[in-house]
């Protein structure tokens, strides 16, 4: 048996009226939404479904819910190239050897041939491979990047990406 506080930490995937999923709430937010008819809960295969007790009320709150209002989405710009976000990107390693320390940000083509300041041109290194790699390319370097740099794509699609990797 559970306590109060573990179940209530847990989460519930929230579904679009589309069935995309779009994000994780916590079982509060999906009682409120399923309340207030703003959801509808979900079936999957696994069933799974959380019993929330109170002194004269037991809930049945599925792990699963759909929206049944149509949410807005809000308009998402791809964010512009910055230190902060190409880390972010990148998850704070150097995308030539995997190092975390003394990182910089490195032109896959140099801007000196040419290349520009765009999320297909920068990644992030470490000193000593930016120093390495120098004013080439990495063929030209001999250096292999571990992914293929590209702009953030929008957090909805992110999630949903991960979500259904995990089913």
């Amino acid at each position: 048996m559970s306590s109060a506080t573990e179940i209530l930490d847990r989460s519930v995937v929230v579904f679009s009226k589309n069935y995309l999923p779009i994000s994780r709430v916590n079982i509060r937010r999906a009682i409120c939404l399923l309340v207030t008819g703003k959801a509808e809960p979900m079936e999957f295969a696994d069933g799974m479904i959380f019993e929330v007790r109170s002194p004269n009320l037991i809930l049945e709150v599925p792990a699963h819910i759909r929206l049944k209002i149509h949410s807005r989405e809000r308009i998402w710009k791809v964010p512009p190239v910055s230190r902060r976000e190409v880390l972010r990107r990148d998850k704070h390693q150097c995308q030539y050897c995997g190092s975390v320390k003394r990182l910089t940000i490195d032109h896959v083509i140099p801007r000196s041939k040419g290349g520009k300041h765009t999320w297909d041109n920068v990644v992030i290194a470490c000193e000593p491979c930016n120093s390495c790699k120098g004013d080439r390319t990495p063929q030209e370097a001999g250096m292999l990047l571990k992914m293929i740099p590209k702009a953030p794509i929008h957090p909805a699609i992110a999630f949903a990406e991960q979500f259904w990797r995990q089913q």
